[in-house]
């Protein structure tokens, strides 16, 4: 599977890197011709942009019809306290499984936010 990518840019206000990217999955490709899923364009742009796993994030992955290449938009944060603030919960739980991202206190940013919806 080869990676292109198409643009970069530094979000400064944010605290991030958006990375737009496209992939090429041929019949020689792991995939075998198959679309990548999520977990793998991940593990190959993390390649890419040496980076840590827990603060890339893909917000966008997609597929043409009837193409073997797949085109996406991933952000990468400078620290995992700017990507719980900023990312939505579903696609956090779309990167790292349907318990989301560990808080570091026992229970995961969508438990917590849970409990905090349920106080008001």
């Amino acid at each position: 599977m080869e990676i292109e990518l198409t643009k970069k840019d530094d979000n400064l206000l944010l605290k991030r890197k958006e990375v737009f990217f496209r992939l090429k999955h041929d019949e020689k490709s792991e995939t075998k011709g198959a679309s990548p899923s999520r977990a793998q364009a991940r593990e190959v742009l993390i390649k890419k942009l040496r980076c840590k796993p827990n603060l890339l994030v893909i917000d966008k992955i997609q597929t043409e019809f009837g193409k073997r290449e797949t085109v996406g938009y991933a952000k990468v944060y400078e620290n995992e306290e700017r990507l719980k603030e900023i990312e939505r919960e579903y696609i956090l739980r779309r990167n790292f499984g349907s318990q989301g991202i560990d808080t570091g206190e026992g229970e995961t940013q969508g438990e917590k936010e849970g409990k905090e919806g349920q106080k008001e």
